[in-house]
């Protein structure tokens, strides 16, 4: 079957946009459902249209949407084309459907809604991000600062500005809210790390061994896996020593490491995590979008 030359960037295109949807439908849900009915504003410019809401009885939606507008006008000289127009849609429909989502919620307890809401949250913001767009806000905002005064770093900038919110919180509802509204802004913040950098089930497990061969064969042979042998000196004894790089799936490690006891009793090994693994034998490099 032959394919034209544009079909994969088209394939490429409709998975950032379908991670940018279901990011923005996930993340949006968690307003409704969690967020506004127990008053946690979890940061950013969502969080000071949930402390306008709660004040003055505005729709959240409109609102953020309202304050993400002029941040974007502002900002759009920054931003390529591709990505302009993808956070343009992802910033539109996140803070529209904030709005337009109608469900029970699920919880009139705070401290369950701020860790349910952030999960939801996270996951939500992270496939937007994993999409290649921003809900805008905050983010364009930090862009700005730091380009006008270098010294305050994006990062800097937008831990600063959640905390503000979450102050801001403090001052308008209680203490209370403000937080469970961190406990929210933290959750959100390692479950979108989560969704960015992947689960981590494999395993990179490293052997240093004499008998490199022998192990790095049966590797291939009864695992099926590639081995990368790097040359290596001992510190303490200044001696020249193979290290092998073997990455496996976590119900492989138990037979890797048998066969290296069976091989090389005095071997040293470590096995690390890996967030990600991409290329021959695991998941395509191209599989999540990118």
């Amino acid at each position: 079957m032959t394919t034209t030359p544009g079909t994969p960037k088209r394939r490429d295109l409709g998975l950032r946009y379908a991670y940018i949807l279901v990011g923005c439908a996930l993340g949006a849900l968690s307003y409704p459902m969690f967020l506004l009915p127990n008053n946690i504003a979890p940061g950013g410019v969502t969080g000071i249209a949930t402390i306008i809401t709660y004040a003055f009885g505005l729709p959240t939606g409109l609102v953020s949407l309202g304050l993400n507008i002029p941040l974007f006008l502002y900002g759009w000289r920054m931003m390529g084309r591709r990505f302009l127009l993808r956070t343009a849609v992802a910033t539109v429909v996140f803070s529209l459907l904030i709005d337009l989502i109608k469900v029970k919620p699920l919880t009139h307890d705070p401290l369950m809604a701020s860790v349910f809401g952030g999960v939801l949250l996270g996951v939500g913001l992270g496939l937007i991000l994993r999409g290649g767009a921003t809900t805008g806000g905050t983010d364009l905002l930090a862009r700005l600062v730091h380009q006008k005064v270098p010294p305050i770093t994006v990062g800097a900038f937008l831990f600063a500005f959640d905390v503000a919110v979450i102050l801001m919180a403090g001052f308008t509802m209680s203490a209370e809210h403000a937080m469970y509204a961190l406990i929210c802004v933290y959750i959100a913040a390692r479950v979108l790390d989560t969704v960015l950098a992947g689960i981590g089930t494999d395993k990179a497990c490293n052997v240093i061994t004499n008998q490199d061969a022998a192990i790095a064969g049966r590797l291939m042979n009864e695992l099926g896996r590639g081995v990368t042998i790097i040359d290596a000196t001992g510190s303490y004894s200044g001696q020249g020593v193979r290290m092998l790089l073997c990455v496996v799936g976590r119900m492989e490690v138990t037979r890797l490491k048998q066969i290296v006891q069976e091989e090389d009793p005095k071997a040293f090994m470590f096995i690390t995590d890996t967030h990600e693994t991409l290329g021959e034998g695991f998941r395509g490099i191209l599989d999540d979008g990118f």
